[in-house]
């Protein structure tokens, strides 16, 4: 994984907040090629291994509705392009032509859907993603571009690397449907309040950027399937650099969703 020359990033990222984040991963060139040799070979291991669960989840997917065994939407990777995501369908075809959230108890979701999506089978496609280079095992969720048009400038140093499956912001809002539910508009709750709480957590991730950190976010991430509960402390915003380390604390609730 290489970074683009500075003068090559696409003008909306080349200001003073994303060059902060720039300089500190122009210092971690080793780890960045660690990373991506990572990603390929445990994504291509994976892919082995799970096969069976791939056939298992397909079978099943087609046996109950019709439509597409993977949901292929737009969404935003590395210095803002678009790539189209591989993830097993969890919902009626055509369901996201209406609202782009889920909520808890979300009609769209099919039965089949509703058990992949709590064990996060739904995610293995992206396995696929990660081994093409449009993600990384850890990094910053892709979002569709209705949300990334709200991004701020220090928002889109997010978009200096790929993005990811897993981080500690999808950690910590696993149960971000409970928290949409029965909001009366969840999306102004999304980019008023959610959104820039998990992206603080993804830029801190660009400081502590790792071997190790990765390693860490993936088992918390695979401790979180079998049911452990990652709680971060409340934080104030201002800029990554000003805030302390977020720690497990209090925050009721706190969790990451399927985006």
């Amino acid at each position: 994984m290489v970074l683009k020359k500075w003068e090559d990033l696409p003008d909306d990222m080349k200001n003073e907040k994303v060059r902060i984040y720039y300089d500190i991963l122009r210092k971690k060139k080793a780890s960045l090629i660690v990373k991506r040799a990572f990603d390929v070979v445990a994504s291509l291991c994976a892919l082995i291994l799970l096969s069976p669960v791939f056939l298992v989840t397909a079978i099943a997917i087609k046996a109950e509705s019709e439509g597409p065994v993977m949901y292929r939407q737009v969404r935003k990777t590395t210095y803002g392009r678009d790539f189209r995501i591989h993830k097993f369908r969890s919902m009626y075809q055509n369901a996201d032509r209406g609202y782009l959230l889920t909520v808890k108890n979300d009609s769209r979701v099919t039965k089949v859907g509703a058990v992949i999506r709590k064990y996060k089978i739904d995610e293995l496609g992206q396995l696929i993603d990660v081994l093409k280079g449009d993600m990384t095992f850890v990094g910053t969720r892709p979002q569709v571009q209705k949300y990334v048009d709200h991004y701020t400038d220090e928002m889109k140093a997010t978009f200096l690397l790929p993005a990811g499956i897993t981080s500690l912001a999808s950690i910590y809002y696993r149960n971000e449907n409970d928290l949409l539910e029965g909001h009366e508009d969840p999306d102004e709750l999304y980019l008023s309040e959610i959104l820039p709480d998990k992206m603080m957590y993804n830029l801190l991730g660009i400081k502590k950027l790792s071997p190790l950190y990765d390693l860490k976010i993936i088992l918390m991430t695979a401790l979180t399937v079998f049911g452990k509960d990652y709680k971060p402390a409340k934080q104030v915003y201002t800029t990554v650099f000003d805030r302390k380390e977020p720690v497990a604390a209090a925050a009721k609730g706190r969790g990451s969703a399927d985006e």
